[in-house]
């Protein structure tokens, strides 16, 4: 490989780097060429990219990068190695544990994993990295966190409308009686209101005035 070769597989790796938070850096020796081609094709399945490079232009592509940043991993840099670069960070190690229950081996072996700033060295962390919480899972589990107390709310607020529905019931049914007797209340009161009226007296007659005496008529003059 010339110089320039190397310095543009060095480019097309500080770019991998760059657009991926997540990658693992894993040992595909002794895997035959069919494994490997099988290896690709459940990685392109699940949006997996894998790429084989040479242990020193990876790290040069890091350290290029920030040498501070990718130090934890550069001590797993050895044998053949073969980086699975990820959105997300756990469809690796899925891939990972269910090709080698698939081939009964105990290849590929994670080297190193580098998932958002957090580095898993040790093929040992394997079992760990398939039980990550994905973003979507824990944006989930959030969201499900906030909706419990509204639905205990709301589920209490049911269980109470229900608790006063009965109550209410026995209410309505208490008070009809009630409303019977205003119902009977008229007609019991209709005799007392048809119930003839005492005659009053008749009255007393008037004393007539006694005739008013002839006056004395006056002698005629002689």
């Amino acid at each position: 490989m010339t110089k320039q070769e190397k310095n543009d597989v060095i480019e097309v790796l500080k770019g991998k780097f760059s657009q991926y938070n997540n990658f693992y850096i894993t040992d595909t020796e002794s895997l035959t060429v069919a494994q490997v081609t099988t290896l690709r094709s459940h990685c392109f399945d699940k949006q997996v990219e894998m790429r084989v490079a040479k242990n020193t232009l990876i790290r040069k592509a890091l350290e290029s990068l920030d040498a501070e940043k990718y130090s934890g991993v550069y001590d797993s840099l050895h044998n053949v190695t073969a980086l699975l670069f990820s959105e997300n960070p756990k469809d690796p190690a899925m891939i990972l544990s269910s090709f080698r229950k698939e081939s009964k081996g105990e290849k590929p072996e994670l080297k190193a994993a580098f998932i958002n700033g957090d580095v898993f060295v040790g093929d040992n962390q394997l079992i760990a990295l398939t039980k990550i919480k994905t973003k979507n899972e824990l944006i989930g589990e959030v969201i499900g966190l906030l909706q419990a107390p509204i639905q205990r709310v709301l589920g209490a607020l049911q269980n109470k409308d229900e608790a006063a529905q009965p109550v209410a019931e026995v209410a309505v049914e208490q008070a009809a009686p009630v409303a019977s007797v205003a119902e009977v209340a008229p007609e019991a009161l209709a005799p007392v209101a048809e119930a003839p009226a005492v005659e009053a007296a008749p009255a007393a007659p008037e004393a007539e005035a006694p005739a008013a005496a002839p006056e004395a008529e006056a002698p005629a003059a002689e």
